[in-house]
């Protein structure tokens, strides 16, 4: 559905895009993820055929991007981060208005309008001023508008920036339920927003892809090693401690309750869970468990390791 092979953008002096390549299959829901300035933004313009890339090339349907450009971006409904809106139409002139941009005339174009409104569940606002409505309203005008003409790919730039807990829960659901039926790409530089609809997550910073693959894949192959915290009562002998319990690499003092005994455990890298045997170790000294947890890696801590060697103050990663 989506190819880009080789793409890179400069604006002047600053590298926004660098060799960035990846392909979408048909039905796919995939996470761009990454920190502000990590070329997200520009990367999605150049595959709606917003801005074409210095070199490399993108391919939508099969049609190259440059060369039939109308027929690739015939294929994409996009909503940017921030939609461009006529705050003084009312909501279905709206749509009736980027109805008629799309080529949709009569009643196609009053099936697509009312089939939008439906999907973005708009009946409530559809006679009132898109510029008196809620963010998260207008949010949903938006995306009813790059519906409009039933694009086989759906492109959404920072789709809940800026809504409140409960606007972001009503475009979550929508976006999950249009997620059934299309190819979509994600951008986003939050967490819980990627994890929960995308099967697929792309990590980028400094305008490279730095990790590609679905959620739990991509925890498995950057874990850091596990993290334990043993809590006793009353204290092993002196010199004896769980350190020497075959698979931990490091053993720290941690703070416990008065009268008991803390250790902060770390793991050696691929073994297995240590629990068993950390449980096993206070049992055989009849010091009794009052705390055993592990920490698990999360997506959230391998993207934040991941970006960790892309320098802050770098200004080619400004985009």
């Amino acid at each position: 559905m989506i190819l880009a092979e080789g793409i890179e953008k400069s604006f002047g002096s600053v590298r926004a895009v660098r060799g960035v390549s990846f392909q979408f299959r048909p039905g796919e829901v995939v996470g761009l993820l990454g920190p502000n300035g990590a070329g997200k933004s520009t990367t999605i313009r150049i595959l709606v055929g917003y801005c074409p890339p210095d070199r490399g090339r993108v391919e939508v349907n099969g049609h190259d991007s440059i060369r039939a450009s109308l027929a690739a971006r015939a294929g994409i409904g996009y909503l940017p981060d921030s939609a461009p809106i006529y705050p003084e139409m009312r909501t279905v002139d709206y749509l009736r208005h980027r109805a008629h941009l799309f080529g949709l005339r009569g009643r196609r174009r009053t099936e697509a309008v009312e089939r939008s409104i439906e999907r973005c569940r708009l009946g409530d606002a559809r006679r009132r001023r898109v510029g008196e409505l809620s963010k998260g309203y207008r949010q949903r005008v938006g995306l009813a508008a790059a519906l409009l003409h039933d694009p086989p790919v759906l492109i959404l730039d920072e789709p809940t920036s800026g809504l409140d807990p409960t606007q972001i829960m009503q475009v979550r659901e929508l976006v999950r339920e249009l997620a059934e039926t299309r190819t979509m790409l994600i951008s986003s530089h939050i967490l819980p927003e990627v994890e929960r609809v995308c099967g697929r997550v792309m990590v980028m910073a400094g305008g490279r892809i730095l990790a590609d693959g679905p959620p739990d894949a991509l925890v498995a192959e950057h874990a850091d090693p596990a993290l334990y915290r043993l809590e006793v009562a009353g204290a092993p002998a002196p010199g004896d401690s769980p350190g020497a319990i075959p698979g931990v690499r490091g053993l720290g003092a941690a703070a416990g309750a008065p009268g008991r005994s803390a250790w902060s455990i770390t793991g050696d890298r691929g073994a297995p869970d240590l629990r068993e045997a950390l449980g096993r170790w206070a049992a055989d000294r009849a010091l009794v468990v009052t705390e055993l947890t592990r920490e698990r890696t999360s997506l959230e801590r391998v993207f934040h390791g991941l970006i960790a060697g892309v320098e802050s103050g770098d200004t080619e990663r400004r985009a």
